[in-house]
């Protein structure tokens, strides 16, 4: 981890040589609470000026701008062309779950306060992507759009590196029975079951299954659970004191380029 007195401080992930992959945390940011202090998110409330420092450190620490989808818990996903699109700085794109490029000066963030960030990179094919796999997300198959997109673009789902971020954990993340029952039909590895013994979610694990049954062999999990650890923003956490107004974390991934 980066330190936080020097910026942000980040969770990294190995997706192979040539790719920057990092999950970011609540620290090295300039937000103000509730927001403290790195929140990426830009429709929580925060003051505009704070997020755009935060986006910049973030590009600082990943060497490119990052660009982000309007996340709307759907199945789309964008095709980045490069840096060009954001004007040179981080910033935010159209409604998508998925994003994909094989440029190298830009980097792909993925929001999140629960849901599930995947980073996804084929280092051989230069193609990285990024996913936001909510329980509609996983639903609707996001992740596997995404890597279809990938695989129009050259990459081979059998070389394809994936990493699953932090989220709300199975134990944790509490839904109706009802619900539990549709997600599982769909997706089995999902179903699960709180710590107090209430129906439950395990979308990270129904991810895993996703990506495993598309033939993605290397699956790395960053089993941190955003409802208990205060280091990832978390909206059900936040909820629990009457207030849900938190900030977003995120999942970033950048392909580097070529050494001449």
């Amino acid at each position: 981890m980066t330190d936080p007195q020097h910026g942000p401080r980040t969770i990294e992930v190995d997706l192979g040589p040539g790719v920057r992959a990092v999950f970011t945390t609540v620290h090295g940011g300039v937000s103000a609470p509730p927001w403290t202090s790195l929140n990426l998110g830009t429709a929580c409330g925060d003051a505009p000026e704070a997020v755009a420092e935060n986006r910049r450190r973030v590009g600082s620490v990943v060497g490119a701008p990052v660009a982000f989808a309007t996340q709307v818990h759907g199945a789309d996903v964008l095709e980045v062309s490069g840096a060009d699109e954001l004007g040179g700085l981080s910033g935010t794109l159209g409604e998508a779950d998925g994003l994909v490029t094989r440029a190298t000066d830009v980097a792909l963030g993925v929001l999140v306060a629960d849901c599930v960030p995947v980073l996804l990179a084929d280092p051989d094919a230069g193609v990285v992507a990024v996913a936001h796999a909510g329980r509609r997300g996983v639903e609707r198959e996001v992740v596997l759009r995404t890597l279809d997109t990938m695989a129009a673009r050259g990459a081979d789902r059998a070389r394809v590196r994936a990493a699953v971020g932090p989220c709300a954990c199975g134990a944790c993340y509490e839904v109706p029975e009802d619900m539990r029952a549709a997600v599982a039909a769909r997706v089995p590895a999902a179903r699960s079951t709180t710590s107090w013994g209430t129906p439950a979610l395990d979308l990270a694990a129904g991810v895993e299954q996703q990506l495993r049954d598309a033939g993605v062999a290397s699956v790395a999990r960053t089993d941190r659970c955003t409802i208990e650890d205060a280091e990832l923003f978390s909206y059900r956490r936040a909820g629990r004191s009457g207030d849900p107004t938190t900030g977003r974390f995120a999942g970033v991934v950048r392909i580097a380029p070529a050494r001449a």
